[in-house]
């Protein structure tokens, strides 16, 4: 396997990461273990995890499986979300930070932990708080990287600018949504992690399940998250979508490779893009997206694929520049 540099830190990662999100959840233990040897037997060497999958459970199944190789592998856990009812169980605060990097690390069985995300921006806490807390952590040896989900550009650059001035670990790897409907991460988040040496691993890259060909005009599954779950619902059920997934899994079909996994090669093709993070229920649908490596991606076929749904406009709406038109 390629292995490919994460960002500045000098690690070295897998082309794609595997997301465990379905962990004890959607995929029992059996399955989570399959999914995680398979993971391993083509070289996966990355996988992405979060104090709040399946209530802590995810975290728990994680550190089970790489127990007997833990050197081997590099992983990640989160912190922002709500934890519990209490009304101080979540944010990007010093106490809940605290709490909650000693709760994974137990869950995980691991002394470290490779890469530790804020998974939100918190609006209740100063940056500098969030930031003087991680840098204590890897001051402990507790975490060996900080990174930001869900942040936007500004907010990332604030946070870059922070560090630096103070002289604080900062953010190194960044985990922003992408994928062939959810493109506004090309206008700067992308260019950004590649203006600052920020690794970046995007996840879902179908789209939650849209890109996988089970959705189209009038081509709806009988289950799937886009139906029955409200988040998912919200973010991928627009008319044009569903237009621009049908349209992508005619193109698919006629290259004879699976809609998801020309969709995990496509956002694998950003040239600021270190890892897709790739997530299944079953082996069946992991195999559908370990397939994205063997696609090989000329640049006619990704302006191709590009051009099914609108690039969004530039930061600055001056669309004109695009097209050589200036003063």
């Amino acid at each position: 396997m390629d292995y490919r540099k994460l960002g500045r830190t000098g690690l070295k990662v897998s082309p794609l990461c595997f997301g465990t999100m379905s962990f004890g959840d959607i995929a029992d233990e059996d399955m989570s273990e399959k999914m995680y040897r398979r993971c391993r037997e083509v070289g996966i060497n990355f996988f992405d995890c979060a104090n709040v999958y399946a209530g802590g459970r995810s975290e728990e199944l994680l550190g089970k499986f790489i127990a007997p190789e833990r050197e081997k592998v590099i992983i990640t856990s989160k912190v922002y979300f709500s934890t519990g009812e209490d009304v101080n169980a979540r944010g990007a605060n010093r106490r809940h930070i605290r709490l909650e990097v000693e709760k994974s690390l137990r869950r995980l069985g691991t002394d470290w932990i490779d890469i530790y995300f804020i998974h939100h921006f918190d609006e209740n806490t100063p940056l500098a708080v969030t930031l003087r807390t991680l840098d204590d952590l890897v001051k402990q040896g507790k975490i060996l990287y900080p990174a930001v989900s869900n942040f936007a550009a500004w907010q990332i650059m604030k946070a870059l600018g922070i560090s630096e001035r103070e002289q604080l670990a900062r953010f190194e790897v960044i985990q922003p949504m992408y994928n062939l409907v959810k493109r506004q991460a090309e206008v700067e988040i992308l260019p950004l992690a590649l203006s600052e040496g920020l690794g970046v691993i995007p996840y879902s890259p179908l789209g939650g399940g849209l890109l996988t060909g089970k959705y189209g005009p009038g081509k709806k599954p009988a289950k799937g998250r886009i139906l029955t779950n409200d988040m998912y619902s919200v973010r991928y059920g627009e008319d044009w979508m569903l237009k621009a997934a049908g349209e992508f899994s005619q193109l698919a079909e006629s290259l004879g490779v699976a809609p998801a996994s020309l969709a995990v090669r496509w956002v694998a093709e950003h040239p600021a893009v270190t890892a897709p993070i790739i997530g299944a229920r079953n082996l069946e649908q992991l195999e559908e997206s370990l397939a994205s490596s063997d696609i090989k991606m000329t640049t006619d076929l990704y302006n191709e694929i590009s051009a099914i749904t609108q690039k969004p406009a530039i930061a600055t709406d001056r669309t004109e520049e695009l097209k050589g038109v200036s003063y």
